[in-house]
């Protein structure tokens, strides 16, 4: 599966040492991050809906944009998510 991802997900790493089971929180945040439609669609065959889900919750930074659509496809209310709790109790000076 990690031989099919854009290589540009894990520029700053060894992509050969990476674990698909013990590191899916990071693979997931890569792809929800900096990935394309297709590396969403490797992710979901590979991992399956309720694990996305499950791993995306704990994430702790998504941009909002992210944050929005994985509310719609997990169905899950966006308060849910660690992210975006963590957002909500930083201040910031614009909302841009």
């Amino acid at each position: 599966m990690k031989e099919q991802l854009s290589n540009h997900l894990f520029w700053d790493i060894d992509k050969s040492k990476l674990d698909v089971n013990k590191h899916c929180r990071f693979i997931i945040e890569r792809v929800f991050s900096h990935g394309g439609l297709s590396d969403w669609h490797i992710i979901k065959a590979f991992y399956g809906l309720e694990k996305i889900k499950e791993e995306a919750i704990q994430i702790r930074s998504l941009d909002k944009k992210t944050l929005n659509f994985l509310s719609v496809i997990l169905n899950t209310p966006i308060q849910k998510f660690r992210c975006y709790e963590q957002t909500q109790s930083e201040k910031t000076h614009w909302n841009y």
